[in-house]
């Protein structure tokens, strides 16, 4: 782990050996009182299309949320992405993979809908293969959140996955950094420096992968203990970052 005072601003992109995996909440676009609410930018979709071309293809989103849903987000801007944290991915070729749902999510539909009634500000966010539970509206909730997905979890056996102002359930399964692996073992990023950028504790594994690989992780947002080496301050910040990488191979 790296010490806070110890990160650096990541160096602009070689172009030419990178491979570059991006986080999309908190990353590429700014967060909103509901994930709904997040919506395309004509300028960052075009920003990807360019940055993929000139990657070479080298450029996959590794999101907590669907792959349907970065779609809409991003125009469908990059084709290889991996969505729920891993567990459905869509390949460079465009084909799709997703394993079946766990059954124990209709039991933490149930529980977390309950819940719900009590506090009328939480955010319950079906991805069909994790149940994503938000309590950025109702930061009072938290703890009861926290303890009510532990409950279930213990019951059902499934994976409690914590982030900033929410609390996910799903399966057994790939996480970030597993995805990045799978990534980096294919054309055409096999052979490349891995790059993963991302702002949440959900993205720390990421971090570790790249780094295993030879890469490193870029941490978006405040400086806290991470497996990163260099980080930026904001979403302005990498998308400025993304650019500065682009024009500067255009110069060379």
């Amino acid at each position: 782990m790296t010490d806070q005072g110890l990160l650096t601003r990541p160096a602009p992109l070689d172009l030419g050996a990178s491979a570059l995996f991006l986080d999309l909440d908190g990353t590429l676009a700014g967060f909103a009182p509901r994930p709904q609410d997040v919506g395309p930018v004509a300028s960052r979709s075009s920003l990807l299309r360019t940055l993929g071309e000139r990657l070479d293809g080298r450029l996959a989103v590794i999101s907590g949320r669907t792959i349907a849903e970065v779609d809409r987000i991003l125009d469908g801007a990059v084709v290889a992405v991996a969505g729920v944290h891993g567990l459905e991915r869509r390949w460079p070729d465009g084909r799709l993979e997703r394993p079946d749902p766990d059954p124990g999510l209709r039991d933490a539909r149930e529980t977390f809908a309950a819940l719900k009634g009590r506090f009328p500000g939480l955010l319950v966010e079906d991805k069909d293969l994790s149940l994503a539970i938000h309590f950025r509206a109702a930061p009072d909730a938290g703890d009861e959140v926290l303890h009510t997905a532990q409950a279930v979890a213990a019951r059902t056996g499934l994976v409690i996955q914590a982030g900033e102002l929410v609390v996910e359930l799903r399966g057994l399964g790939a996480r970030k950094g597993d995805a990045l692996n799978a990534f980096m073992h294919i054309a055409p990023f096999a052979g490349a420096r891995p790059l993963f950028v991302g702002d949440d504790l959900t993205d720390e594994d990421g971090f570790s992968a790249a780094f295993a690989l030879g890469g490193e992780g870029v941490l978006v947002g405040p400086p806290r203990q991470t497996a990163a080496r260099s980080s930026l301050e904001n979403v302005d910040a990498v998308i400025a970052w993304l650019d500065r990488s682009i024009c500067g191979e255009e110069t060379a």
